[in-house]
């Protein structure tokens, strides 16, 4: 798991659910696509330039057309969703444990 800044947000109109394609910065020039079902949680503003923590030892996945390269971590329950956020400013590729 690493830390990675959010740097665009895009809408994925051919997914069956609300769900974001977004770039994410990981450090040393590593930039990832991270397709994430947070669009009825979150807005593109609200996402982007903040740093969450990823999953990025995944193999790549088509998800609704798009290659994912890496997993966005939240916390959820039936009707809430919270993405995983830093609360200190860390340089984006540092290891999370």
């Amino acid at each position: 798991m690493k830390v990675g800044r959010i740097t665009s947000v895009e809408d994925i109109p051919a997914a069956r659910n609300p769900m974001y394609k977004l770039t994410v910065d990981l450090g040393n020039g590593v930039n990832r696509q991270c397709v994430a079902g947070v669009k009825k949680f979150y807005s593109p503003e609200e996402l982007v330039g903040k740093l969450v923590v990823t999953v990025v030892n995944l193999e790549p996945k088509n998800v609704a057309g798009v290659v994912s390269e890496c997993m966005l971590l939240a916390a959820w329950n039936e009707d809430q969703l919270s993405v995983l956020r830093l609360d200190r400013e860390l340089p984006p590729g540092a290891k999370v444990s």
